[in-house]
């Protein structure tokens, strides 16, 4: 009698985790909609329409979480908008899909470099290297000249002052360096 719980739970769970895997579809199956909505936005993001990239290739990812591409694609949307730490999120999202994704660490990296984290750019180019082989390939060789290039130099902001020039001298302010 102690053994017929036993058993009809075990049963029960089998039945259980079987029948919910019936119904899943293969990760490499990935939704048509989310694909129209991918090539949608990768168009738009080609003529340089960003708010329409940014429009379809969101749509994409609603249609299908597991959309790696779309990730991709709205990475580089979000960079072309000069929003790195936007990009880098987009393609950590990518590389949870897939950790081996070439575009996903070259672009990431790229993105880091943006954001002047060279020293982790520089982590991701041994990856992408280390994934490619001996033979050259274009994430890697892209990836390299991002980090040769360095971050891009910070913007120049106004200098806030609380302090009143003397009447007669507002005109001349001094310059710091």
């Amino acid at each position: 009698m102690r053994f017929l719980a036993l058993a009809s739970a075990a049963v029960l769970g089998v039945l259980t985790i079987s029948s919910g895997s019936v119904g899943q579809k293969p990760d490499n199956q990935i939704n048509p909609t989310s694909l129209t909505f991918e090539k949608r936005g990768e168009a738009a993001l080609a003529a340089g329409n960003l708010p329409a990239a940014n429009d379809a290739l969101e749509a994409a990812v609603v249609a299908d979480p597991k959309n790696r591409a779309a990730f991709v694609s709205l990475a580089k949307v979000a960079q072309a908008q000069a929003m790195p730490g936007k990009a880098i999120r987009y393609y950590k999202n990518a590389l949870l899909l897939e950790p081996n994704d070439l575009a996903a660490l070259s672009g990431e990296g790229d993105a880091l470099v943006q954001r002047g984290a060279v020293d982790r750019a520089k982590d991701n180019l041994a990856r992408v290297q280390k994934l490619c082989g001996n033979a050259t390939c274009p994430a890697a060789t892209t990836l390299a000249a991002a980090i040769a290039k360095g971050p891009p130099a910070p913007v120049q902001t106004a200098q806030v002052t609380d302090k009143v020039p003397p009447k007669g001298q507002e005109a001349t302010t001094p310059e710091k360096n």
